[in-house]
C-alpha cells in the first residue's frame, strides 16, 4: 500500500500522455482527506494507474471524485505540444490542473509532483506567494495523492480518445482505441500507410518521418 500518513494538506499532481504520438497531454491534481473512515477500504486500492486494470480504474475514478477535497484536470493540445515542446506543455497542463483544484478548495499547503520537473504555482492575487512543492521520482508509486491524480488523468485522457474514435472513423486506421495514442506497431503501421491526421504530434520524429513517407 502507498504511504499515506500526511500531517498537512498535500496536493498530488501527475500527468499522462507525454510519450504519445497522438492527442493531448493531460494532468490531474488531487487532494484527498487526511483520514478515512475505518470501514472505507477502497482508498487502499488506489495505486499508480499503470498498475490498475481499466475496470478498476473507472471504479477508483468515481471514488476519488466523490471523496477528494478537491481535484482538477488540465490539458494541452497536440498543437500546443508542437509549438512549445512536450516538457513545457506538460508543465503548463499541471498548472491548469492545480488552478482548477485551487478554485474548488485552496486548502492545500504543499504540492507533490510526480517526476523531476515543475514550475512553481502561484495562486491568484498580488500578494500571493508560490505554494511550496516537492518533485518525487516514481511519486505515483509512493504517494497516495499522486497515485490518485494519475488515475484521474489516465481516465480523462482515455475517455477523450474513446469518444474521438466513435466520431472519427479514420482514427481506427491507427488502432487508437487500443493504443490511446502510443506508438505501438499498429499505430506506426497506420502512420506509414496513411500518414498523419489532425491530432498527431507533428514535432515527434515518427510522425514527422511518416509525413515525408506517406503517399
Amino acid at each position: 500500500m502507498l504511504d499515506y500518513s500526511p500531517t498537512d494538506y498535500e496536493l498530488g499532481v501527475d500527468e499522462v500522455g507525454r510519450g504519445c504520438l497522438f492527442g493531448p497531454v493531460v494532468s490531474a491534481a488531487v487532494l484527498m482527506p487526511l483520514t478515512f473512515p475505518e470501514e472505507d477500504e477502497l482508498w487502499k486500492q488506489i495505486k499508480d494507474s499503470k498498475k490498475v486494470s481499466e475496470k478498476k480504474r473507472k471504479v477508483l475514478k468515481e471514488y476519488i471524485e466523490k471523496t477528494a477535497i478537491c481535484y482538477g484536470i488540465g490539458m494541452c493540445s497536440q498543437e500546443e505540444i508542437d509549438q512549445i515542446n512536450i516538457l513545457q506543455a506538460s508543465l503548463k497542463s499541471m498548472q491548469k490542473a492545480i488552478h482548477e483544484a485551487w478554485k474548488v478548495s485552496p486548502l492545500f499547503t504543499k504540492i507533490l509532483v510526480d517526476g523531476t520537473h515543475f514550475k512553481s504555482y502561484r495562486p491568484p492575487g498580488e500578494e500571493a506567494d508560490c505554494i511550496p512543492h516537492e518533485c518525487i521520482e516514481q511519486g505515483d508509486n509512493l504517494k497516495l495523492n499522486i497515485a490518485a491524480a494519475s488515475i484521474l488523468a489516465k481516465c480523462f485522457r482515455d475517455h477523450l480518445i474513446e469518444e474521438g474514435c466513435k466520431k472519427n472513423e479514420d482514427w481506427n486506421r491507427y488502432d487508437l482505441l487500443n493504443n490511446k495514442g502510443y506508438g505501438t506497431p499498429k499505430h506506426l503501421a497506420g502512420l506509414r500507410t496513411y500518414g498523419p491526421i489532425p491530432g498527431h504530434r507533428r514535432s515527434y520524429r515518427p510522425v514527422a518521418e511518416a509525413s515525408l513517407q506517406a503517399p
